[in-house]
């Protein structure tokens, strides 16, 4: 959508979407994040990865029994199998966590070294209309601190969620934040070209509509069920497996020998 109009849309329709949003907040039903560690080890063997997860809630794995059944746990299980090693791993997020927050955990906070940095952030943004721009700088920031902190080589920023097919959403709210989100996303996915070790991976699901959410998702309609969780972890591991191992340098500490 034209950025202009969707900015007239959101003039005229300010009182309605703020009136939607007070309400979606107060009727809302609130899961926990995911139980289990926020850091550990996945396969066995000498290690072939290390990996940083930064994000919201979708990081912190709400939707999910615990972090096996989440991202960490799915990500870090799934790149053993396809490396053929152990993947240790570390957790960085949490519930409404925007990336202005997640910037300052990670400037703060103790972080293990790290090959790879996979992010989950944005849609907090999106919901606090943070400016695009803004935004971008941000996550540009978030990147170098990852990579001055914890050495991370390469960063896969995982797209929006589909704000437009949330069944928790009524319209003309849904319709306005995923339009938001759409932006963002493409965005992001220009921004990152810039950089050769930048990467970014829209979710499996970002085509569905809300009658096929419904049933993906986690029972608030808002956050990804387990069966969305393994779906983004296989194609993040998928992506960091094949294009990503093969180009870390020759003298990380976990670089796989050549065949």
């Amino acid at each position: 959508m034209n950025p202009w109009l969707l900015s007239v849309a959101k003039i005229a329709l300010a009182p309605l979407l703020l009136w939607q949003g007070r309400q979606v907040r107060r009727t809302a039903l609130r899961l926990p994040e995911a139980e289990g560690p926020r850091e550990g080890v996945a396969g066995t063997g000498k290690v072939c990865l290390r990996v940083l997860i930064v994000g919201d809630s979708s990081a912190a794995g709400v939707g999910a029994r615990n972090q096996t059944q989440a991202l960490a746990g799915r990500l870090s299980e799934a790149l053993s199998q396809r490396l053929g090693g152990s993947v240790a791993w570390q957790l960085i997020a949490r519930t409404g966590d925007a990336t202005q927050v997640s910037l300052t955990a990670v400037r703060k906070l103790s972080l293990h070294p790290a090959d790879v940095m996979v992010t989950a952030l944005g849609l907090n943004d999106v919901v606090a209309q943070v400016p695009l721009r803004l935004w971008l700088t941000r996550l540009d920031k978030l990147d170098r601190a990852a990579t001055k902190r914890a050495g991370v080589k390469h960063i896969v920023h995982s797209g929006i969620a589909p704000i437009h097919s949330f069944p928790l959403l009524p319209n003309p709210l849904r319709w306005v934040l995923g339009a938001d989100a759409q932006r963002y996303n493409r965005a992001l996915s220009a921004w990152v070209q810039r950089w050769p070790n930048r990467w970014w991976l829209p979710l499996p699901f970002e085509n569905a509509q809300p009658s096929d959410s419904s049933v993906l998702m986690a029972e608030d309609g808002f956050h990804p069920g387990p069966a969305i969780y393994a779906l983004w972890a296989e194609q993040l591991a998928s992506m960091i497996a094949t294009e990503i191992v093969p180009m870390l340098p020759e003298t990380a500490p976990t670089r796989r020998p050549k065949a």
